[in-house]
């Protein structure tokens, strides 16, 4: 678990809702919406354009088994595929609309929700940590 990469998540910029210097950008992502939070973006950007989104792993959050309303804009059912487990930390790799989604938890957070490859899980990311990592050209 040594160099852990941003995760990767091509989308379809949907919407772009800006208000007194902040901007509210909508993705499609595989018909799933996501929502990132910014103050600046980076030129070019419109409805229509592709992109990749990035994400730490350390900024996903995973839910299992509860009916419990968050504040996290970006909501994505995924089951897990994979976990690689350290002496302190796991990395949990997860599969979700034709994307791998991995998010870095404590070892004993890993233990707590008996969470195994297989399960189901909601992968939880804020819109303030989704960013657009690069701007695909058609």
């Amino acid at each position: 678990m040594n160099d852990i990469p941003l995760n990767s998540i091509n989308a379809e910029v949907k919407q772009i809702n800006s208000y007194d210097g902040v901007n509210v950008v909508e993705f499609d992502f595989n018909e799933s919406t996501l929502s990132m939070m910014g103050l600046e973006l980076p030129e070019g950007i419109k409805e229509g354009t592709k992109v990749i989104l990035g994400v730490k792993p350390s900024h996903v959050t995973i839910g299992k088994s509860y009916n419990l309303e968050v504040s996290y804009s970006n909501k994505i059912k995924a089951n897990i595929i994979d976990i690689m487990e350290g002496q302190l930390l796991c990395n949990v790799i997860m599969f979700c609309n034709n994307t791998k989604i991995e998010s870095l938890i404590t070892k004993r957070t890993k233990d707590n929700m008996h969470l195994k490859v297989g399960d189901k899980v909601t992968v939880l990311i804020k819109s303030t940590e989704l960013f657009i990592k690069e701007i695909l050209n058609d």
